[in-house]
């Protein structure tokens, strides 16, 4: 070969053998960090045995409170809306406060008279006193027990007069209208520039975290409901997500159409759950002294390879995890399968995917 094509290719091939060299001395790069699975699930709380019913509801507000003012006139400013949040003591309304400020002035004119009116009448006693300490007998016992009674009778008009400004006062001061308790305006009853009386509602405002399920029971039924019934609630607005609730109410009048009204307290602690939020909820009759087995989607059921039995996948809140709970498996309903095993009520169990999962691994709950 000729030397300038040599040269040539040494030139060539020599980078290229470096390039080489520094790539095979680099440090790999380090292994992608496993992402985590996200997850759909239930709260267990159906039981297969017994005689399962089902109801359509409402969500309500556990403690609900109607707000109004203690005096009557007109509503100048109304200042929250429905859906706000609102803090303990804030002003929600205000009331013209012209009429009660001119009761206060008037009441406040009436002490100042009062007090006049009692300083005469005590430098009038006390002069006459002195004159009699003096020279007994200069003036007449009649007249010294007048001017005492006067004295006295003054005192009480002032005492009477400050009572009077106290309440006017009082009165002043209701003319702002204060929430009781943090909370959210469920309702609003009334417009800015509306004559309203004493004791009409105004708002109405519901404490977040107590969330309740009410429904009517037919006469038919209610006497298989009491008070600790197990049930579970569904939400089609939150995506058909079940949470658990007890019977917490009932009544023992029934109201229209023979049906009883029964609340449920349903058992979560969920800022998306609202009052009306459409509900439908689950109960099951007669399961008191049945098995511990419950119904569970089909996609929740996952199959060991050794074929030695079943499992779900339990969500561990505290660790963010899913542990594999054998189960045992029984009817099939429909889209639903009965289990039994290691459940509980309240138990988050994950519904699709169960095939992608391995115990322990660690996982993010849809929203």
């Amino acid at each position: 070969m000729p030397m300038s094509c040599l040269a040539r290719s040494l030139r060539v091939v020599a980078p290229l053998a470096l390039a080489g060299l520094v790539l095979g001395c680099a440090e790999e790069p380090p292994p992608q960090a496993e992402s985590i699975r996200t997850v759909r699930t239930i709260t267990v709380a159906q039981p297969a045995s017994g005689r399962a019913r089902r109801f359509s509801g409402l969500v309500e507000a556990a403690n609900v409170t109607n707000v109004s003012f203690e005096v009557a006139g007109i509503v100048n400013a109304l200042k929250v809306d429905v859906g706000d949040r609102i803090e303990n003591g804030q002003v929600l309304a205000i009331m013209d406060e012209s009429r009660y400020q001119l009761n206060v002035d008037a009441a406040q004119a009436a002490v100042r008279a009062a007090e006049v009116e009692l300083r005469d009448a005590q430098t009038t006693f006390e002069r006459l006193r002195r004159v009699n300490e003096a020279a007994p007998g200069a003036t007449s016992d009649l007249d010294l027990d007048q001017a005492e009674a006067t004295r006295d009778g003054a005192r009480q008009n002032l005492s009477y007069a400050t009572s009077r400004l106290n309440l006017a006062q009082r009165d002043l001061r209701l003319t702002e209208l204060r929430s009781p308790f943090e909370g959210v305006i469920a309702e609003r009853h009334v417009d800015a520039f509306q004559q309203v009386n004493r004791g009409q509602k105004i708002y109405s405002l519901f404490m977040e975290g107590t969330m309740e399920a009410a429904i009517s029971v037919p006469e038919s039924e209610i006497r298989d409901v009491y008070l600790g019934l197990r049930g579970q609630v569904r939400l089609p607005a939150l995506g058909n997500a079940t949470f658990p609730a007890i019977v917490s109410e009932l009544s023992e009048v029934a109201g229209a159409g023979n049906a009883f009204p029964v609340r449920l307290a349903i058992d979560a602690d969920n800022p998306q759950i609202r009052p009306g939020l459409t509900a439908e909820i689950s109960l099951v009759f007669g399961e008191a002294d049945g098995p511990r087995d419950y119904l569970i989607p089909l996609g929740a059921l996952g199959s060991r390879a050794d074929a030695q039995g079943s499992f779900v996948f339990r969500y561990d809140a505290n660790s963010a995890t899913v542990q594999q709970v054998p189960v045992v498996y029984g009817d099939i309903r429909g889209s639903d399968v009965v289990v039994e095993g290691e459940l509980n009520p309240g138990d988050i169990i994950v519904v699709a995917g169960v095939s992608f999962l391995q115990d322990g691994q660690q996982v993010r709950l849809m929203q």
